[in-house]
């Protein structure tokens, strides 16, 4: 795949500002970096919960369950 230029970029930015206009290009740009910010975010594996929490068992977890298993007949 061949490097992005300069003058690559300032073309996809001139398509993006006509497709767009002005007045919403600002908004785009922010709802893309916000974006970009939360993928690399998960990416390096920074969740809201603990690793520990993520390996406790919920309640419940480990009881055995009784019952018989159905098939349809159809």
């Amino acid at each position: 795949m061949p490097n992005i230029g300069p003058m690559e970029v300032i073309v996809v930015l001139v398509i993006a500002l006509i497709v767009f206009g002005p007045k919403r290009l600002p908004e785009l740009g922010t709802s893309m970096g916000r974006g970009i910010r939360e993928f690399r975010s998960s990416i390096s594996g920074k969740d809201d919960k603990p690793k520990r929490e993520l390996d406790a068992p919920e309640d419940g977890a480990g009881e055995s369950v009784d019952g018989e298993v159905v098939h349809d007949a159809s």
